[in-house]
């Protein structure tokens, strides 16, 4: 059988480059090299390459399909392999933006390899170069006794496969699950950390004796008394999601991990109109099944410690391919912006796609203010709206796409909001502190009545917590009423 050798550079410099390769032959095969990092998830299949591939393939007509993050275009070749002997090709990948140029870095804040990983150092040696990313965050994680593979790697930054341009942080996905199913108390993220928080799981994901205590703010707590980082995962879901949100435990909130989810949205735009400044971050959760990625804008002054502060701050747009990028009256995302109720704001939306989009829009305390189509799709535009602001609130923009990617998702991107502070209390923030407060009440009747405790200290703290986090929504509806 003939061998198909690939050599995959950049068209601008003609270095060779990590990607992911999708070879299928003229019989429709799809063909590996043997060993090879496979590509985890839906849509093509994929192997990871180091800048150079042989592969077996049938003589005969060959497509190659070569990826690199989303910032480069996909490369489509088809070719006529020999029946005998073999075939060099040389395949070079060319740009469509240039978002780092801009001071804009993409990031995944979420991944794990699971047990049945053969070469996960491997893998996270080619995943920030394969995926193009400057930031990539694996974490430990505890569920039973399942030996993760991700849980092999040493927590902390891993020199080992950082680079100046791409860096490689272990950090931890902090669980607590109900008893009885479902999402329970929820999940977090802690990272830029040095010593493990503990304990990794709680509840029902360590056995069936363990205690839902402590309380995952408690984590929260002991990750930032190191420095470190956290995030809200699975887009603001489980119970003590608002009552970390409220009491300014979080430092951001990971939407659309690892896929979009009908509840994030309404979740997010309800701790936001509460007040809350909460940025938006995402990543793939189980391996790099997607494209999402979180890019922090840090300027020309790349660095980890300034990609997190750049996050922290809101400097921030999630997607998994559009670039978008948002400006009230100069000022990005993340930005406070004081204002009178009689001064006009200009807002600007700027957006650039391989894929084509056919939606943008700019939301207002959760609510579509304005909505450009494109029947045909578009790849590049920007528009500008003004907005007579009344109250506080925030604004933000978004778009989608019908086309999909090479992992079969629908193509979106979401910024960070700009928060508008006139000094009047948005009334979108009654109802949302309604909503949470119903909810706090109604986790507050599961503590008390199915919550599994060691003793009742353990339960008086939890109930403790959750009513503090309640009393913080029942000061915004009693100042509405004042």
């Amino acid at each position: 059988m003939p061998t198909l050798h690939g050599r995959i550079t950049d068209a601008a410099n003609g270095e060779l480059r990590e990607a992911k390769v999708s070879v299928v032959d003229c019989e429709g095969g799809v063909r590996t090299p043997e060993g090879a990092v496979l590509k985890v998830g839906n849509g093509l299949v994929s192997f990871y390459c180091g800048g150079e591939f042989s592969v077996p393939v049938k003589g005969g007509p060959c497509r190659i399909v070569v990826e690199r993050g989303t910032e480069y275009e996909p490369l489509v070749k088809h070719l006529n392999v020999p029946w005998k002997g073999d075939l060099d090709v040389t395949l070079e990948l060319r740009r469509w933006v240039d978002l780092p140029r801009m001071g804009w870095y993409p990031g995944n804040t979420h991944i794990h390899y699971d047990q049945n990983e053969r070469q996960p150092y491997e893998r996270l040696r080619l995943e920030p170069h394969v995926n193009d990313f400057a930031v990539t965050v694996v974490s430990i994680l505890q569920r039973w006794d399942l030996p993760y593979a991700s849980n092999r790697f040493p927590l902390g930054a891993f020199t080992e496969f950082s680079t100046a341009h791409h860096v490689v942080d272990v950090g931890e996905e902090v669980r607590h699950n109900f008893w009885e199913g479902g999402f329970g108390y929820g999940h977090l993220l802690v990272f830029r950390i040095h010593d493990q928080v503990e304990p990794l799981s709680r509840g029902m994901l360590v056995n069936d004796f363990n205690p839902d205590y402590p309380p995952l703010c408690l984590a929260c707590d002991d990750a930032h008394r190191q420095g470190g980082i956290v995030v809200w995962c699975h887009n603001g879901l489980g119970m003590e999601a608002p009552v970390a949100a409220a009491l300014g435990k979080l430092d951001a909130l990971n939407l659309f991990d690892p896929y979009w989810m009908n509840p994030e949205y309404d979740l997010w735009y309800k701790m936001l109109n509460c007040g809350f400044h909460l940025p938006a971050s995402t990543g793939s959760d189980w391996f790099v099944c997607s494209n999402n990625r979180v890019y922090a804008c840090t300027g020309t002054d790349f660095s980890y410690d300034t990609w997190l502060a750049a996050l922290k701050k809101g400097q921030t747009f999630i997607t998994n391919g559009p670039a978008l990028l948002l400006s009230v009256d100069g000022y990005g995302p993340g930005a406070f912006l004081p204002c009178t109720s009689k001064r006009a704001l200009e807002v600007k939306v700027e957006w650039r796609s391989f894929h084509p989009i056919e939606v943008v829009e700019i939301v207002r305390d959760g609510f579509v203010i304005a909505r450009k189509e494109f029947a045909t799709g578009s790849r590049e535009g920007s528009f500008v709206q003004t907005v007579l602001p009344e109250t506080d609130g925030w604004i933000a923009a978004r778009c989608s796409g019908n086309a999909r990617d090479s992992f079969d998702q629908a193509i979106f991107a979401h910024t960070s909001p700009v928060y508008v502070q006139t000094g009047a209390p948005s009334p979108a923030r009654e109802e949302a502190a309604r909503f949470f407060a119903d909810v706090i009440r109604g986790s507050v009747d599961w503590v008390n009545t199915k919550g599994r405790f060691h003793n009742k200290q353990q339960r008086t703290t939890v109930l403790n917590l959750f009513r503090e986090g309640a009393a913080v929504y029942e000061g915004m509806l009693r100042k509405a009423h004042t």
